[in-house]
C-alpha cells in the first residue's frame, strides 16, 4: 500500500473526511492548506446523476469566471483577412489557415484553447482527429466558431472555463488559483455551480447535483455542503 507523503498528511490534519463543509469554510480549508512552492489551482469537481452516454443527458457548455482563472491560456485562431487581424488585436498568440493547419498536422500544438470563423471549418475539420481528442475542436455551442473572434479571444484569456461532464457524469474545472482571496473564490465557485445547474439536461432524472468536492492540485480535497452552494 502506498503511503501518504509527509506534506499531504500534515495538510489533512484538521480535515474530517466525513464531514461537508460548508463553502466558505471549505475555500478557507483548502487555501490555507495550499502550500507548494508553486500556486497551487482550486478545483471544483461535481458528481451528476446523469449519463453522458445519452445524448439528452449530456452536460456542456461554457461559464466565465467573474474573477478569472488565474492561468494564462495561449489562443489559436484559424482566420484570414480582416478576421485574422482582429484575432490578432485582441491577443491571439497563433493565427493563421492553411499554414496553421500544417503546423498542427505537424504535431505542434502551442494553444490551449481554438477558435476558428464559420468559413474555415472545412479546412479545421480535417483536424478532427488531432484536436478532438484533446478537447481543442471548435464548436459553435462554445462560441469557438464565430465571426466575432475578438470577442471571443478576449473571452478565452479572460476567465472562460468550458466544462464537458465525464463518462461517469463527472463535471470537474479549475476555479481559480490558491494566491485568489476567499471571496474571489467563493464567487467563482458559485459562478461555475449556477452554470452546470442551468446546464442540466432534459433527460436528467432523480437528483441533478449528487456530490461536489474541492481540492488544490497537491493538496487534500473537502466535500461541499450542497446547500450553501445557492
Amino acid at each position: 500500500m502506498a503511503k501518504t507523503p509527509k506534506r499531504l498528511k500534515a495538510a489533512y490534519e484538521g480535515i474530517n473526511r466525513d464531514t461537508f463543509y460548508a463553502l466558505d469554510e471549505a475555500v478557507k480549508a483548502i487555501k490555507s492548506r495550499a502550500t507548494a512552492k508553486f500556486d497551487e489551482t482550486i478545483e471544483l469537481s461535481m458528481n451528476l446523476g446523469i449519463d453522458p452516454r445519452h445524448a439528452d443527458q449530456m452536460v456542456r457548455g461554457v461559464v466565465e469566471l467573474p474573477n478569472g482563472t488565474g492561468k494564462t491560456v495561449r489562443v489559436a485562431v484559424f482566420a484570414k483577412g480582416e478576421k485574422a487581424a482582429e484575432a490578432q488585436a485582441a491577443g491571439a498568440d497563433v493565427v493563421g489557415a492553411e499554414d496553421l493547419m500544417e503546423i498542427v498536422q505537424g504535431g505542434t500544438i502551442d494553444f490551449d484553447r481554438c477558435i476558428a470563423t464559420p468559413d474555415m471549418m472545412g479546412l479545421v475539420g480535417r483536424l478532427g482527429k488531432v484536436l478532438g481528442p484533446r478537447g481543442l475542436m471548435p464548436n459553435p455551442k462554445l462560441g469557438t466558431v464565430t465571426m466575432n473572434v475578438a470577442e471571443a479571444v478576449r473571452a478565452a484569456k479572460g476567465g472562460q472555463v468550458q466544462f464537458r461532464a465525464e463518462k461517469a457524469g463527472i463535471v470537474h474545472a479549475g476555479v481559480g488559483k490558491a494566491s485568489f482571496s476567499e471571496d474571489a473564490l467563493v464567487e467563482n465557485i458559485k459562478a461555475f455551480v449556477d452554470a452546470i445547474n442551468r446546464a442540466k439536461p432534459t433527460g436528467a432524472k432523480g437528483t441533478y447535483v449528487k456530490k461536489v468536492s474541492l481540492s488544490s492540485t497537491m493538496g487534500p480535497g473537502v466535500k461541499l455542503d450542497l446547500a450553501s452552494l445557492a
